[in-house]
């Protein structure tokens, strides 16, 4: 029995607000870098994405090589691992400490062997090594304050510029690199500095709002541009491949496209207004696509050809994702932990309309529960204590709060909507509380299926209701759990419960009897976060996923309760929800269903699973 990942829906980059956040680019594939995880983002088909998570620590910047087959990656620790960027294994070709602290920048050489990283460190901003053996290859000194950025001649005799806290810049010669000059152009710090392809300039940009081009070989000043200059501070730039031109990205929340011969400004953009669409990082992809990153997470794709705004925005959530929903075989809904919702279409081909953030008032804090009803609505609770309802691709405007923080969510048949929160469980309906519940026991979560509705408790039970329309009468309460209910969900019918604890373990019940029907489903190994029954609309379920803190998902099988399929390292850092996509299907004469993981690293991975049989 198998598993197949189809599709991953990748996060999008990590942002610290006045922090430049750098981008590296290889033909149609963008990489960055987002807590433990490195993405490489295809700009063509979001769902071709993937991604690299041999990092302990959180991951700072990653480069392409510039033969695109390797990766250089770099964590908070200043650890950078060369990897394969071919092929599914991404095997690490070398892993090397380099400085004592976090590492701001990578670069690499035109012959794809030497690095140089740059950043923070007691003795020590910046270090040059070969990628095979971490040998060192010069000194990179001549600075004061941390190293911001870092770039490299492609072409021989190869060259170094580093930009620096210290207002200043330094010109290395190489290899080995060693220290030439030092360049006093900026009032303020320098936030970037780049070679052009052809090696005969780079640029520097910083805080001071200049913009300076010196000559690739010699280091000397050529000129400012100072034609329609940035209103802010500018934090990346970027060259086009015929270092004819180059961009750069502002605080501004500006886009500015430069012509290096005449000096004069190309083309400008303009990116919203305030704090989101700030502009912290850039990157040239391809022939003609500029790819600039919003403070708030998006990636606007510029064509020079195509008027005055981007021809692609491409959003994901920047969190980790807490809560997801399906409303259809190929449409989900994911919640993260900043409060933002996001709408996937796994049919699209669009880049720009496979992901998008839903429309209208969104939390303000962690989605902590999503639940979609018959009719095709999806509620969703979070910290702020709000209860909100999701028609189409945006929120209505009511929303009510709740009793309490809310913890779980789900819906009965009837439309009603239960939220289990720290100290209640209410009813709600039509945007109305028409029943309240303030049980003995603290709620945990909450499963609703038909007229029946279970609530698992931090006292290691589950309490079985059923719901007349008007108020929930308790029938039984199920035998005591290993462990704090965490997890809970009820067949469509009724007629089954399913629970996981605290402790890994999963049971599964008789809701009219509350009789254990015998299982051994203890293969997990840390919390359960999330389970689902396979949706069976004509005939009782026969399939349960489960997913789990220890990053892993199983499917279990309720026709045999002892045939399991593994999905391993479904996601790294932990898996928060699991959903399916769809009923099962006939594959090659298997049957097959789809399921969706998402987690920690706020990527949403979609699998083609063998279903367990009888």
């Amino acid at each position: 029995m198998s598993s197949k990942r189809i599709a991953l829906y990748p996060c999008s980059p990590n942002t610290v607000r006045g922090t430049s956040t750098k981008l590296s680019a290889s033909k149609d594939k963008v990489i960055y870098a987002n807590g433990k995880t490195v993405i490489i983002r295809d700009l063509k088909n979001a769902a071709l994405s993937t991604s690299f998570s041999g990092h302990a620590y959180n991951t700072t910047v990653a480069r392409f090589s510039p033969s695109g087959f390797y990766c250089a990656s770099a964590d908070i620790t200043g650890t950078v691992k060369i990897w394969d960027t071919i092929g599914e294994d991404q095997s690490v070709k070398g892993e090397y400490k380099v400085l004592s602290g976090k590492v701001n920048d990578l670069a690499w050489d035109g012959e794809s062997k030497r690095i140089i990283a740059v950043g923070d460190g007691r003795e020590k901003f910046g270090h040059a090594f070969l990628a095979d053996s971490g040998s060192s290859t010069g000194q990179i000194s001549g600075h004061s304050k941390v190293i911001n950025a870092v770039s490299i001649r492609y072409q021989r005799p190869f060259r170094a510029a580093t930009a620096s806290d210290d207002n200043s810049i330094v010109f290395h010669q190489g290899v080995p690199f060693k220290y030439d000059k030092t360049i006093r152009t900026h009032a303020k710090f320098v936030q970037d500095v780049q070679f052009g392809p052809s090696g005969d300039h780079f640029a520097s940009v910083g805080s001071d709002s200049k913009i300076f081009l010196y000559d690739g070989r010699t280091g000397d000043t050529v000129a400012e541009l100072t034609d329609s200059p940035h209103k802010g501070t500018i934090m990346s730039c970027s060259w086009s491949p015929d270092s004819k031109s180059f961009f750069t990205t502002s605080l501004d929340c500006t886009v500015r496209l430069w012509d290096v011969e005449a000096r004069k400004l190309l083309q400008a953009w303009t990116v919203g207004s305030g704090v989101p669409n700030q502009q912290v990082g850039g990157v040239w992809s391809g022939i003609g696509d500029l790819v600039s990153l919003s403070m708030s997470g998006d990636l606007n794709v510029f064509d020079p050809r195509t008027g005055d705004k981007p021809t692609r925005i491409l959003q994901a959530p920047q969190k980790a994702i807490t809560a997801a929903s399906s409303t259809s075989s190929g449409t989900f809904f994911a919640g993260s932990a900043d409060g933002r919702v996001f709408s996937y279409d796994a049919n699209s081909t669009s880049p720009s309309d496979a992901v998008q953030l839903v429309g209208g008032t969104l939390h303000t804090s962690l989605v902590s529960g999503m639940a979609t009803a018959g009719s095709g609505k999806v509620f969703t609770t979070g910290y702020d204590d709000q209860v909100r309802e999701i028609e189409g691709y945006a929120y209505t405007p009511a929303s009510i709060p709740s009793l309490s923080q809310p913890k779980s969510v789900a819906v009965t048949s009837d439309e009603t909507v239960f939220v289990a929160g720290i100290s209640s469980v209410e009813a709600i309906r039509n945007n109305q509380r028409v029943f309240e519940l303030k049980p003995s026991y603290a709620p945990s979560a909450v499963g609703a299926g038909e007229n029946v509705v279970a609530v698992g408790g931090e006292d290691k039970r589950v309490h079985v209701y059923t719901w007349n329309g008007n108020t929930l009468m308790e029938k039984r309460v199920l035998p005591e759990s290993e462990g704090t209910i965490t997890a809970l969900v009820v067949s469509s019918d009724g007629a089954l419960i399913v629970q996981g604890n605290s402790a890994g373990k999963i049971a599964l019940y008789h809701s009219q009897t509350g009789e254990p029907i015998p299982t051994r489903w203890d293969w997990h190994t840390a919390r359960i976060s999330s389970l689902a029954f396979l949706p069976a609309l004509s005939s009782p379920p026969t399939h349960v996923i489960s997913g789990s803190l220890d990053t892993n998902v199983y499917v279990w099988s309720l026709e045999n309760t002892s045939k399991r399929v593994l999905v391993k390292g479904a996601c790294p850092g932990g898996v928060n929800c699991v959903v399916w996509l769809g009923d099962a299907h006939v594959t090659d004469g298997k049957k097959t269903g789809r399921i969706l993981s998402a987690g920690a690293d706020g990527c949403v991975r979609v699998w083609e699973v063998e279903l367990p049989g009888k």
